[in-house]
């Protein structure tokens, strides 16, 4: 389904030239021609988006499989996924669907089905995942009303390349998000993803500033964005910029689409991302894609707070009023 998008400019009305607001790319798209993400197209001069409510992927996920461990663990989250992305991750898990626009087996839900379907389902969340949610901007923001209006809470699973403008519009609508910050490098960002870091980094602070919950997710790939050096640099702006209660998720690559031949990481270096992670002071780190503790235990006594099987939550009765029974320490949760 087209509908005309909510962020753009008539830059040229004499060309019918535009200029796409919804994400940092800007891009200037002539008439009749798609920007970056090919899901956004110039038709006689109005920009539009081409893909609302077309979903590529729909599931019923425990709500720690975004990842998110500290908001309503233990809960199911209806996610939603579509089609385009900002971004070209020559590593991405999902590019049968980022990097197209269309699909023959797309199906459509509209915002009062995906309500419906989520309720339905037990669900206390909807989920924009699996695809970047910011190229379907205006279908995220009328479900995500939507939701709310009937005691749902909504989930960002993004990249973080939503422009500013964007970002002011999904701030009052999105209860959590997990950003998948992808290096401390803006070489990185530029050779592996075709886009910048800067930017993240201010949604990050903007997210933050507007005390969303927020879980950052950091997939490290052998020999380009594992060494001590930009661990050390993505913790401290955590710890610094953000807060050292915000949750962090080293995770474990495997080859895939245009990375087949880079072999799977180190298991050492996750070891080691999660030793500097505490060394900075972070109360809350875990590694993802491999076994090990996925526990949430105390800051500041060590108490078992949370316990976990993979992605299921087993036991959470060590937290009270948001704070752990054995110490009181206030934590970072969200129930």
């Amino acid at each position: 389904m087209k509908v005309e998008s909510v962020l753009y400019d008539k830059i040229n009305e004499d060309q019918k030239k535009v200029k796409c607001n919804v994400c940092n790319h800007r891009c200037k798209i002539a008439n009749n021609s798609y920007g970056f993400c090919l899901t956004r197209k110039n038709d006689n001069g109005a920009l539009y988006s081409c893909n609302f409510a077309s979903i590529s992927s729909e599931g019923i996920d425990p709500i720690e499989k975004k990842p998110l461990y500290h908001f309503l663990p233990g809960t199911l989250s209806y996610s939603l996924g579509g089609f385009g992305c900002n971004m070209r991750c020559l590593n991405c898990q999902n590019y049968k669907i980022s990097q197209n626009t269309m699909d023959r087996e797309a199906i459509e839900i509209l915002p009062k089905v995906a309500v419906k379907n989520a309720i339905a389902n037990n669900c206390q969340s909807i989920s924009w995942t699996y695809n970047e949610p910011t190229m379907y901007l205006e279908y995220t923001l009328e479900t995500s009303s939507l939701s709310h209006k009937n005691g749902l809470k909504n989930i960002y699973v993004s990249n973080g390349y939503m422009s500013p403008d964007a970002l002011e519009l999904l701030i009052p609508k999105i209860d959590a998000f997990n950003i998948d910050l992808k290096s401390m490098s803006n070489q990185f960002y530029k050779d592996i993803c075709q886009a910048r870091l800067d930017p993240i980094l201010n949604n990050l602070k903007l997210i933050y500033k507007n005390k969303k919950h927020l879980e950052i997710t950091n997939l490290l790939i052998n020999n380009l964005n594992d060494s001590e050096e930009l661990i050390k640099s993505l913790v401290e702006f955590i710890a610094t910029k953000l807060g050292k209660e915000i949750p962090i998720h080293f995770s474990r690559f495997f080859p895939h689409y245009k990375m087949r031949d880079f072999p799977p990481t180190d298991i050492a270096k996750l070891t080691r991302a999660k030793e500097i992670a505490s060394e900075f002071g972070l109360e809350y780190v875990y590694l993802g894609n491999v076994q090990s503790d996925q526990n949430t235990y105390c800051p500041n006594c060590h108490e078992l707070l949370i316990q976990r099987n993979g992605y299921n939550t087993i036991d959470k009765s060590k937290i009270k009023d948001n704070k752990c029974v054995n110490c009181g320490k206030k934590l970072n949760f969200y129930f």
